[in-house]
């Protein structure tokens, strides 16, 4: 159920309201917009007569429940797109971000190297995989404490917001020692002990599509982080499973509209992964962009035909260069502004 608060309504009417619905034994969630003050009241509704009952009391608009079964991700809750600081950076809303980096940390020349060139072509936040989910257990699993160090390092050098992905529960409080933006990954997407525990941090979570997952699933996975109570929820795109074989994925690009209808967090786009070949990364950047999404992310690697993981989809530093001189007119007739260090 949400409670829409009245127009202007006062800051004790609001905090009473919030106490009631916590009494009847609801999470109170709070969504501030741009008008009117919504209060979401969520948990077991088999006995929701009492928080009808609250239309009766002062400030109060009117009641409506959320028929879909994630609540606090839905534009019903919060109709206005959220928009996410992070360290100083706007994610959301018309703001659009590029993340860019190595799949895998190898080394610190390589990360240093990588977090430059991506920089000085535009880039404002740098991605990179100390843990790493592979498919073979004899691949390269990554560098792991020593790879979040070196992270960490290219983020004090190049003044960059670092986002890395997590695996394991485990492993949270470490990670968020130095990652700014948690990623998890499309295998993690419904390991719902991790997503739970990552709804008690305070980091924004970046959200990958399961690559079997319908956007539905993919929302409710979102709702298990923000049911415990972390609301900087960032959703991925990174191409889902389908009988095609001539990319690794299929990249959904009809994702990108349908998410923006439904939900109000934001949606940025992983153009390396949904095809999984150098080749086709920027025209689906672009296609992206146009779809209204609010970011891409773009794996580039220094060499990649030296990458210890994914280098065939990772673009040179002159082609990542390339893509980012040709964005600038696809941004603005989106009606976004890029986002810069």
């Amino acid at each position: 159920m949400i409670i829409v608060m009245q127009k202007g309504a006062d800051q004790k009417d609001i905090d009473h309201i919030i106490k009631k619905v916590e009494e009847y034994g609801y999470r109170a969630h709070l969504s501030k917009g741009v008008e009117r003050v919504i209060i979401g009241a969520i948990g077991d509704e088999k006995d929701k007569t009492k928080i009808e009952n609250l239309i009766n009391r002062p400030g109060v608009e009117k009641i409506v429940p959320i028929l879909k079964n994630y609540k606090l991700a839905s534009r019903d809750f919060h109709p206005d797109d959220s928009v996410f600081d992070v360290n100083g950076l706007k994610v959301g809303g018309n703001n659009f971000i590029v993340i860019a980096g190595p799949c895998s940390v190898e080394s610190r020349e390589q990360i240093l190297e990588s977090a430059a060139v991506v920089k000085e072509a535009g880039a404002v936040m740098l991605r990179g995989g100390a843990f790493k989910p592979r498919t073979s257990p004899y691949s390269f699993q990554g560098l792991e404490e020593l790879g979040l160090k070196l992270l960490a390092e290219a983020r004090e050098r190049f003044g960059m917001p670092i986002v890395t992905e997590i695996m394991n529960p485990r492993d949270i409080e470490l990670v968020a020692q130095y990652a700014d933006i948690l990623q998890v990954g499309t295998r993690n997407v419904q390991n719902f002990a991790l997503l739970k525990e990552l709804g008690r941090t305070k980091k924004p979570i970046l959200l990958k599509r399961g690559m079997m997952s319908t956007i539905e699933e993919w929302l409710m996975s979102a709702e298990y982080i923000m049911s415990e109570g972390n609301q900087r929820v960032i959703l991925c795109e990174r191409g889902i499973r389908t009988f095609e074989t001539a990319s690794r994925n299929t990249m959904d690009i009809s994702a990108i509209p349908i998410l923006k209808d439904k939900t109000h967090l934001p949606v940025i786009v992983d153009p390396s992964h949904a095809v999984g070949h150098w080749k086709y990364v920027i025209p689906l950047a672009r296609a992206a962009v146009a779809a209204g999404a609010d970011g891409i992310m773009i794996e580039v690697h220094p060499s990649p035909e030296n990458a210890l993981s994914d280098g065939i989809q990772s673009l040179k530093p002159g082609r990542f260069a390339q893509l980012m001189e040709e964005l600038p007119p696809y941004i603005k007739a989106a009606g976004k502004i890029m986002v810069t260090l």
